[in-house]
């Protein structure tokens, strides 16, 4: 068996890259771009009949289908590069939400700043994306003048993958296309009026960088809805979580119950009334994701039963007319 990584994965057909080249396959299982795969058979005649374990899982949850499987984004990834414009206002609540996603993939969140050359707030929006990352390494770059590339080659690494995941616009494509050097990406233009960048790139590729390192670039995601995430919230809210141990009551909710750690922190000022509001959020969701699905169960197996009961039934019926015959 050979092995091959995917390239681009689009609709049971996928491209690999395998040591004699790059192959067009047919694929018998659902695959996503960095899935590794093995391969039988040469020449025109390879198929894949092997399917690797993932090592780290990006995924979201599906806008219009929140109770099937999540949506999967990009797999064997090492680094996650949270791309952040320089040249519009930092969203702090999308930050947060997309390094939830970021942790809870397995792979170590990066928050790569863009469009350095364009900001006239410079050190206050890299002073603010710092505070709001909480420990999360930021990288600051400028694909125009070259500045951070470097740093940033050099944190990935030889032999590892960095996927890049941000709005459109956000300058993802352009970064690519300096860090290898090659305009292979399509960029686009951003209107003034609102920051916004249309979709240049339509589908997640693996491009090389050398030293086996491989960058993926990602279609601009307009929304983060989380899928199974609680352990990613921990990570980024692990001070809020902290604070419940200190309620009065155990089963406080945080909403104004005498002695509430959380709402004494928000008074002092010692926790951001945001902070807290996001995290709720997101908390609430991935409980309302939780409930839905164990509903959903609860009727999967109580329709299964029912076939089963029917079966049995049928079963009963057949042999006793069997046997009266």
């Amino acid at each position: 068996m050979q092995p091959a990584r995917v390239v681009r994965a689009d609709r049971g057909r996928v491209l690999a890259a395998a040591l004699q080249g790059t192959l067009h396959l047919d694929s018998p299982d659902p695959l996503v771009t960095g899935d590794w795969v093995g391969l039988t058979g040469d020449g025109d005649h390879r198929v894949i009949t092997g399917h690797l374990p993932r090592s780290s899982l990006l995924q979201r949850k599906r806008a219009y289908d929140p109770l099937s499987e999540p949506q999967v984004l990009a797999a064997n990834i090492d680094l996650l590069g949270v791309v952040v414009p320089l040249d519009r206002p930092l969203s702090t609540n999308r930050l947060e939400r997309t390094l939830v996603a970021a942790w809870d993939s397995g792979a170590v969140p990066l928050v790569i700043l863009t469009k350095a050359d364009l900001s006239s707030r410079f050190d206050g929006v890299v002073a603010e994306t710092v505070e709001r990352a909480r420990g999360v390494e930021v990288l600051t770059t400028s694909a125009e003048a070259g500045d951070g590339l470097e740093h940033l080659r050099e944190r990935i690494g030889a032999g590892r993958t960095l996927a890049l995941v941000g709005p459109s616009g956000a300058g993802k494509s352009s970064l690519i296309n300096a860090l290898v050097d090659d305009p292979r990406q399509d960029t686009g233009e951003v209107r003034a009026a609102d920051g916004r960048g249309r979709h240049t790139t339509t589908a997640r590729e693996l491009v090389p960088l050398g030293d086996g390192a491989v960058l993926m670039d990602t279609p601009g995601l307009r929304g983060f809805a989380l899928w199974d995430a609680e352990d990613g919230l921990s990570r980024v809210f692990g001070d809020v979580e902290e604070l419940f141990a200190g309620c009065r009551f155990g089963d406080c909710a945080h909403e104004g119950e005498p002695g509430c750690a959380v709402q004494s922190a928000i008074a002092s000022g010692d926790l951001e009334e945001r902070r807290w509001l996001s995290y709720r959020k997101m908390d609430r969701e991935l409980a309302s994701l939780h409930r839905r699905q164990d509903v959903a169960e609860q009727r999967r197996h109580a329709r299964s039963f029912h076939r089963l009961a029917r079966d049995v039934a049928r079963a009963k019926d057949y042999r006793n007319r069997f046997r009266e015959g």
